[in-house]
């Protein structure tokens, strides 16, 4: 990412690229007035472009010396009320990319630069528009693929979960100031800071942050899409079971076993929530060495899994073949805390009730027929009970960032560190410098503390005109 320079004006689209109705250029700067002023004539000429207020928007057309290029709206932004806390100007005009590179074209001429990506919210970020926590919620929020990663990138986006960082470390900072002024009258041995307060506030902020790092998972699965496994012996319709959740003809299905070598992915949103269905190779024993492999790859995406599906055929299988499969799962997985759904296919070759039925029932088993599409809706039911056994997390803050995990993890090892130290009566200064630690840790997820290489591996992740 090109250096941070206050005095550059910078200009792209802020629209997706190729041809449409419209199209919304952004041009924000110290000079993005000059430059709007001398490529756009108002269609009333009473009213200039340094005359018009804030985020009023105008009728006009840009100009190409005395050649019109297009007509547009320009929306003009005094700062610091806008997007990135600068003077900025959006044009709509129309969609053509020949009229969106020929207006970017006179914007560069004019004395502007192409942004690079993420540039206009890195400005923001830069301007206190909005800390680093929210920036990085804006491309949650432009990638969210369903309502409930959307929710999740608007909630952080207003700040809630930058509040929650910030009242940490500021009860963190407190105490710090109090340490280090101990060290200012290390001669006179002062102790300023009570000891068994500062033990109590580590302990309420070590389970504060062991809350947001467990959230994790929860929140990655439903920023990413729920990951569901789809499980069981071959030719017990796992592929068609796949089709019909997708309600599509995504995998081959054959009546030979074995035919899914690979493990077949796809998504769909249920009631607002992402899950990313992975059809598997069928679960047995076999000498074929691509077979072999696929069943190995199949056991990779179930520790990857949140959800298991295990289908089985219910007019060929019996109850010690399903508890015996559920216990190689279970010794080969190793997780106890995945969902596991079973699914009976195949009720429409049913002629009678077998007679472990009930306790197939006693198992909250769903019965279904993938080829006929019939209680499909059971199993999507019970997929979303499972995402969301408990309600409240959905409003609730959660981490959905690896790197803000990594930050909350590296301020949990400082903690520790300071707590260790009292125990072991270290010195003040010494519990000083693991303060320090968490407090850095805890800044850098909302910017109160960062560099430059942090700042362009997360903005450079952005599309150009965000």
């Amino acid at each position: 990412m090109q250096t941070y320079n206050p005095n550059d004006t910078i200009c792209a689209p802020a629209t997706a690229p190729g041809m449409a109705a419209i199209a919304v250029l952004r041009l924000s700067g110290p000079g993005a007035f000059d430059i709007a002023a001398g490529i756009f004539i108002p269609k009333n000429k009473k009213l200039s472009l340094a005359k018009t207020p804030s985020h009023k928007v105008s009728l006009g057309q840009v100009m190409e010396g005395e050649q019109p290029v297009d007509e547009v709206l320009l929306t003009k932004f005094v700062a610091p009320n806008s997007y990135t806390g600068e003077d900025m100007v959006e044009i709509s005009c129309h969609g053509s990319p020949y009229i969106q590179q020929k207006i970017l074209q006179l914007m560069i001429d004019s004395g502007a630069r192409m942004a690079s990506p993420g540039e206009f919210t890195m400005r923001a970020f830069l301007n206190g528009r909005l800390d680093l926590s929210q920036a990085e919620a804006v491309a949650d929020l432009i990638a969210s693929n369903s309502e409930a990663s959307r929710d999740l990138a608007f909630s952080q986006l207003r700040g809630h979960f930058s509040k929650r960082i910030s009242d940490l470390r500021q009860k963190l900072l407190e105490f710090a100031s109090l340490i280090e002024l101990e060290l200012d009258f290390s001669e006179e041995d002062l102790e300023f800071a009570d000891r068994t307060q500062l033990r109590q506030l580590l302990g309420d902020i070590d389970d504060e942050i062991d809350r947001l790092r467990e959230s994790f998972a929860t929140g990655n699965a439903l920023k990413q899409g729920i990951p569901v496994a789809i499980i069981g012996k071959p030719n017990v319709g796992k592929s068609t079971l796949l089709n019909a959740l997708l309600n599509e003809e995504r995998a081959i299905v054959s009546e030979i076993p074995g035919t899914t070598r690979d493990a077949i992915e796809d998504t769909i949103t249920i009631s607002g929530i992402a899950f990313r269905f992975i059809d598997t190779a069928g679960l047995r024993e076999s000498d074929e060495p691509i077979e072999s492999v696929g069943i190995e790859r199949t056991y990779e995406k179930i520790r990857q899994a949140s959800i298991i599906l295990y289908l089985f055929d219910l007019s060929e299988t019996g109850l010690e073949e399903i508890a015996e499969t559920i216990r190689d799962f279970r010794d080969r997985v190793g997780e106890d805390d995945k969902r596991l759904i079973l699914v009976a296919n195949k009720i429409d070759l049913m002629e009678e009730i077998p007679h472990h039925f009930r306790n197939l029932v006693d198992l909250e088993t769903v019965f279904v027929s993938a080829k006929r599409k019939e209680n499909i809706s059971m199993i999507t039911d019970s997929l979303v009970q499972s995402a969301v056994t408990h309600p409240e997390e959905r409003d609730a803050t959660l981490v959905t960032s690896s790197r803000h995990y990594e930050a909350l993890s590296r301020a949990a090892e400082s903690v520790a560190a300071v707590r260790q130290g009292m125990d072991d009566g270290i010195s003040g200064d010494l519990l000083a410098i693991d303060l320090r630690g968490a407090l850095y840790h805890l800044g850098s997820i909302t910017g109160e503390v960062t560099s430059d290489e942090i700042l362009g591996e997360i903005f450079g992740r952005f599309c150009i005109g965000k």
